[in-house]
């Protein structure tokens, strides 16, 4: 029987035999026993129970990950203009950007984007993803792999929906890492009717397994989100997400030069950590046709830039034979201290490699909030 929490804002008296009320009655039941005289707020909050019978509150999850993409968008937008403005010539990265808005405005404006809207700031949950997501499920590496990692967002929905009703393993980062690092899912921890629950970011948290560093997995295939792509050369570029400080404000206040790992550097970085992957691991990628570039420079890329060697559209599967060399871990240069304190696990991997090695690991330039950014006492 499904029970409903119920939360009150302002305390009253309630009759002992309405506290605890099932989704059928909870109307008739409820509603008639508050007196008409009488006005309160209240919310409902879905709970359930997940992996382990452990009870999991899917409200509260899912609000906090809205809230937190919310900042996130911000954040990025805050920093895309600020980066543009400044031009090429004084950073490095302002040319990631322009080739974004122009990817983001075109999908919003020729209506090549579904919910969630607008897509900017988002890897874009294009139409047609569910036929891209079919490309991709004929591919021979998928059919072969046993294992799956795949990226948390919207247009990959149906890849790892065919993922576990493949009887595959799903590997999922965490939104963020924010919660932890990677979950494991399997069809056999599912019935056929949460299997496409288990698909969203709720149901990953809620049905998933969390797994460690010390976990023995083999990913087989990788499969990651992009904004924009390059069919020729596999060069790719994610949605430019940042991370953000304990005081909500974002450090995007960079010297001049520093680089960022987003968070699909990072997940790739770890798991050659892991040694869940190699230079072997095809990356795939599935983009709308839109969404093809030619003209990321390949010469400007990072050391950590992930490229890709598969792109899955809903008209066409490329193989890049991408000549750019994929990432060989974390590049911990590139990682100041303010972004190391966001990420559980990568200070505790830091610290794990420090010690297995006896020698300290470098840090990026320390990243300091400017005055005006500073939050308002209230």
């Amino acid at each position: 029987m499904d029970s409903i929490v119920i939360r009150f804002s302002a305390p009253f008296t309630l009759e002992s035999n309405y506290c605890y009320l099932t989704t059928k009655n909870f109307k008739s039941n409820f509603l008639s026993s508050i007196p008409r005289t009488k006005s309160f707020n209240f919310k409902l909050e879905n709970k359930s129970k997940g992996q382990n019978g452990v009870v999991f509150d899917e409200s509260a999850y899912e609000a906090e990950r809205l809230s937190l993409d919310a900042k996130a968008r911000q954040s990025m937008a805050e920093t895309s203009k600020r980066e543009v403005e400044m031009g090429t010539e004084d950073d490095p990265k302002a040319w990631k950007w322009v080739i974004r808005k122009r990817i983001w405005d075109l999908m919003e404006t020729r209506n090549f984007s579904q919910n969630p809207r607008p897509v900017h700031h988002r890897i874009p949950n294009f139409v047609g993803a569910a036929v891209a997501a079919k490309n991709l499920g004929g591919l021979e590496e998928f059919q072969v792999a046993g294992c799956v990692k795949v990226n948390p967002d919207s247009p990959q929905k149906q890849v790892r929906f065919l993922t576990l009703s493949g009887g595959k393993k799903l590997l999922t980062p965490q939104p963020r890492l924010r919660t932890g690092f990677f979950s494991v899912l399997e069809s056999s921890m599912l019935s056929p009717s949460t299997i496409n629950e288990a698909c969203t970011s709720v149901g990953v948290a809620k049905y998933g397994r969390p797994i460690g560093l010390d976990e023995k997995i083999k990913v087989d295939l990788i499969v990651i989100g992009s904004v924009a792509v390059d069919p020729k050369t596999g060069a790719r570029l994610g949605k430019g997400e940042i991370l953000t400080s304990k005081l909500d404000f974002p450090f995007f206040f960079l010297r001049k030069g520093s680089a960022f790992q987003g968070f699909a550097e990072l997940e790739y970085g770890m798991l050659r950590y892991m040694g869940a992957i190699d230079d072997s691991t095809p990356v795939v990628t599935s983009v709308h046709d839109c969404q093809l570039v030619d003209d990321i420079p390949v010469e400007k890329l990072l050391i950590h830039d992930v490229p890709v060697d598969i792109i899955c559209t809903p008209t066409q599967v490329i193989f890049t034979n991408t000549t750019i060399p994929k990432p060989q871990g974390i590049y911990w240069d590139k990682l100041s201290p303010e972004k190391l304190g966001q990420i559980r696990i990568l200070r505790e991997l830091k610290s794990r490699i420090e010690r297995e090695t006896g020698q300290k690991l470098p840090s990026g330039p320390s990243e300091k909030l400017p005055p005006t950014a500073q939050r308002k006492r209230r």
